[in-house]
């Protein structure tokens, strides 16, 4: 090491101009680069820079909207959120990767391989995470679409009870004993929501065959009507209850329908309340209800035994 450095000062001092030729020569390259290239670059960037910032401050205003008290009935916060930072992270990535692009072309770099590779990686990478792009697409379209929402009871793969999270890869659902429940947004494909717009109580209510069927259906209705007066349940119901009629003879004993629509979430508590009042309003008149478990006991001779 010792002798190519003594040999490169010789050299030096035997024959400056060379070594003057040399650094010139770097020089010119640079100024010629900086001059050429950098302007251009540094443009692309700024460009970026300030489309990025844009798009911050468009996503930060529907995020901002999301928190206001009083949104559109069409408009959720959840579905808001969702949006912005959908829009805001695949903005970002558009943008840098086409100011990527941008730049290498004006360093005089082909940009086929690199983009041949690139598609490469990502069907590497989309074979290997399949389930996880399935979750994010369907809990995308699930938020966007506002299919559910929290605070539902809805049924998904098999699991029904009160949605408590949402996000893109997930619904987490509490059912009725407490249980938490984490679904995969890949899993859902067939939902029920029962806190949609309205929801319906439809009793069956079993009387003993014997029993007048227009007293029952005159019962059913005032109690109906009824609890549609109280002061307590009169903002729940929706409509008039309606009574059909008979709706099956089952030997003897006779089922009467009896049809609520009432307001989301409110089915559960006006078809107990609806129970308790069919129950004191038959005490009161002396109806008996139906019994389907009702035993038959029928005599008959012994048998003949034949020697």
């Amino acid at each position: 090491m010792t002798r190519i450095f003594t040999l490169l000062a010789a050299v030096w001092l035997a024959d400056e101009p060379i070594w003057h030729r040399v650094t010139s020569g770097w020089h010119d390259d640079l100024v010629n680069w900086l001059r050429t290239k950098l302007p251009p670059i540094l443009v692309i960037l700024i460009i970026a820079a300030i489309l990025a910032r844009l798009l911050g401050l468009i996503t930060g205003k529907l995020h901002q909207y999301s928190t206001r008290d009083e949104l559109p009935s069409r408009i959720r916060a959840q579905q808001l959120r969702t949006l912005a930072a959908v829009i805001h992270s695949v903005g970002i990535f558009v943008i840098y990767f086409f100011a990527l692009l941008q730049i290498l072309t004006k360093l005089d770099i082909d940009v086929k391989p690199f983009l041949a590779s690139a598609g490469i990686v990502g069907l590497a990478i989309g074979f290997g995470a399949q389930t996880l792009v399935h979750d994010v697409i369907n809990g995308f379209f699930i938020i966007i679409e506002n299919i559910y929402d929290l605070g539902d009871v809805v049924k998904i793969a098999g699991v029904q009870g009160t949605v408590e999270q949402m996000s893109l890869r997930k619904t987490v659902l509490r059912d009725d004993t407490g249980a938490l429940h984490s679904v995969p947004n890949s899993e859902v494909k067939i939902i029920s929501n029962m806190t949609r717009d309205w929801a319906q109580v439809a009793l069956h209510v079993s009387v003993d065959y014997s029993e007048s069927s227009d007293q029952i259906i005159q019962l059913l209705k005032q109690v109906g009507q009824d609890l549609k007066n109280d002061p307590d349940f009169s903002n729940a119901i929706v409509s008039d209850p309606q009574v059909p009629g008979i709706e099956r003879v089952n030997g003897s004993e006779v089922d009467y329908l009896l049809v609520v629509k009432v307001r989301p979430g409110r089915q559960y508590d006006v078809r107990r309340e609806l129970r308790k009042r069919i129950k004191t309003s038959f005490e009161q008149n002396k109806i008996k209800a139906g019994s389907p478990n009702r035993m038959y006991v029928m005599e008959a001779p012994p048998p003949v035994v034949q020697s």
